[in-house]
């Protein structure tokens, strides 16, 4: 097999010196970079720029990181997979697509490769794991694939329910699996990853390949001025939903040649060659619809943006303020929890999943739309000053500090007590929303309630916008902030509730929600919401910039890449880590 490359074309020199030290993930634009709308443009070029990461420090096995500049554009070859141009507002992208007619693909893919580890049984690692075994089968590849856990843990139980055993040498201790696997997938959770870095490091063997499905530990390590060692080819494959839609559409795509969650790639190192391919069969074998390529750094930045924004802290917030705002304007609490959550999570979601943000705006009548361009008019910019803010401290490594320190007070530390995070779901608006599921039929997506969706697609647009300036590419902004908003998360919040998804899902993104949203809630109170009680003015220009913004050209074009199957969950969908039950870890 060919050795497989990147042909990355860069505004700033590369990460190392080393042309194999970094190779650099590539991202497929899909559409939006070249068509920024001019009003916006003006409006915040002076002050959206691109971030720098640095690093000066080094430690044994390590490299320091030089500072670097976020990348125009960037291509990959593939010499097992196909890989199809799109053109998506006059821009031509890469993807490749998924299916599971390209299992037979996933030897080629994966030569070399006897037994891949996957590390950790939280969000990520059983659909991960599950998916690659199913896969593999399928392509009638003796491929191991094993779960390493550490000794005592209680996720043991479940890997074992889900067809893993030490008996067949598909269960086991951590550090041996690691140390036995020439595909390490290190899925363990961010703050275990800051802690164990360097021991995970000395226990992999030499030319292997370590798997990231998340940009963090790079942005940790950046932090330190450090990178990976340089014996070992690094990759990742993100992909763009929580662990429990990765498989449970999965699942449903058996008898439609594949339907999942949309993945990004990347090659932060290449030792061999192979880490492209080996990459693409990752994705490919998790049942991705289709896989576009980025970088780690733009990866963690993108990524716990967005669960601090439209995947999770700002949609709290906002659902927060809302319900207050309607209940005390003398809405029934039923009423303000369907034309709060209900209405975000379910026919919102659904249009813009199907039909895009504008089929929101258009399918409202004129007093409908009226109510719509006040909403966006007066929160448009609130929530751009919040997600402004948490990009900065995200790409400047205060974020990730933050978590990793939060961490660490989940124990007993200097004589003070243990803080780990306590529930969110007592409070009277999620008691309502226990009572408001309880009594919806079957398939109720809610009402469509102009004033919530003139917010919510608000919140939506100023985060394109900030992830535009900042020069992501539009494939990773659309996933980040449209698809996975809608497609993954929204549905699991319509079956089980906005506060059951902030208590169950990954540590980071729990961390990040109960941080900022109360931040969103805050701004949205005192700003938006005053502005609209005084009766200022609609921004007639913002709201043309909306409707004219060839995002909305992109997500169709998105929209037609989708799988025909929409995301099943029922309202008993259990997707709590173990960690989190009840019975501990």
């Amino acid at each position: 097999m060919a050795a497989t490359t990147f042909s990355p074309s860069f505004s700033t020199p590369s990460l190392n010196s080393s042309p194999r030290t970094h190779k650099t993930l590539t991202t497929p634009n899909l559409g939006f970079l070249a068509s920024v709308s001019r009003s916006l443009r003006s409006l915040k070029a002076t002050r959206l720029t691109t971030d720098s990461a640095c690093g000066s420090a080094m430690a044994s096995r390590m490299v320091s990181v030089p500072a670097v500049q976020t990348h125009i554009s960037l291509d990959f070859e593939t010499s097992v997979f196909k890989k199809e141009k799109v053109s998506l507002a006059g821009q031509d992208e890469y993807i490749v697509r998924g299916g599971r007619d390209l299992f037979k693909l996933l030897p080629d893919a994966f030569k070399g490769i006897k037994q891949i580890g996957v590390i950790g049984w939280g969000s990520q690692g059983p659909a991960q794991a599950q998916n690659l075994m199913d896969s593999l089968a399928d392509a009638k590849s003796d491929i191991i694939v094993k779960v390493g856990l550490r000794k005592g843990s209680r996720s043991f139980d479940e890997a074992r329910a889900a067809g893993f055993s030490e008996e067949n040498g598909t269960l086991g201790d951590i550090w041996e699996t690691i140390s036995g696997s020439d595909l390490v997938l290190l899925l363990i959770s961010d703050a275990a990853q800051a802690d164990n870095y360097e021991k995970i490091f000395s226990y992999m063997k030499p030319n292997s390949i370590l798997g990231l499905s998340h940009g963090f530990l790079l942005g940790h390590l950046q932090s330190k001025g450090l990178d990976f060692p340089k014996n070992i080819s690094v990759i990742a494959v993100c992909p763009k939903g929580m662990g429990p839609s990765v498989r449970r559409l999965y699942v449903q795509g058996r008898e439609i040649n594949g339907a999942g969650i949309n993945s990004s790639f990347g090659v932060h190192q290449d030792v061999d060659g192979r880490a492209t391919d080996v990459a693409l069969g990752w994705s490919v074998a998790l049942g991705s619809p289709f896989t576009f390529a980025t970088t780690l750094e733009q990866e963690y930045k993108s990524d716990i943006f967005g669960e601090r924004g439209i995947l999770l802290g700002a949609v709290h917030g906002i659902v927060e303020s809302l319900f207050r705002r309607y209940t005390e304007n003398g809405m029934s609490e039923d009423l303000a929890y369907k034309n709060t959550v209900e209405c975000i999570t379910g026919i919102i979601s659904k249009t813009i999943s199907t039909q895009g943000m504008l089929a929101v705006y258009n399918s409202l009548s004129k007093e409908g739309k009226r109510e719509f361009e006040t909403a966006y008019s007066a929160s448009y910019y609130p929530c751009m000053d919040i997600l402004y803010e948490c990009y900065e401290d995200v790409a400047s490594g205060s974020e990730i500090r933050s978590v990793v320190l939060a961490g660490q007070r989940f124990y007993e530390k200097d004589g003070l007590p243990a803080f780990p995070m306590g529930k969110i779901d007592q409070t009277r608006m999620w008691k309502v929303g226990e009572r408001v599921r309880k009594a919806r039929p079957s398939g109720d997506l809610g009402p469509l309630y102009p004033f919530t969706a003139g917010v919510y697609v608000a919140l939506m647009m100023a985060q394109i916008e900030i992830l535009r300036k900042k020069g992501h590419s539009y494939s990773e902004i659309i996933n980040e902030s449209v698809i996975e908003a809608v497609d993954s998360l929204n549905p699991f919040m319509h079956a089980r509730g906005v506060s059951f998804m902030v208590d169950n899902c990954s540590t980071t993104a729990r961390l990040g929600s109960r941080k900022w949203a109360p931040r969103f809630d805050y701004i949205l109170t005192q700003q938006a919401l005053v502005a609209v009680d005084k009766g200022t003015p609609i921004n007639q220009d913002l709201l043309s910039n909306f409707l004219s913004d060839p995002v909305h050209g992109a997500i169709e074009v998105c929209a037609q890449l989708r799988p025909t199957v929409d995301i099943s969950v029922t309202p008993d969908a259990d997707f709590v880590r173990p960690e989190l039950r009840q019975s501990g870890n």
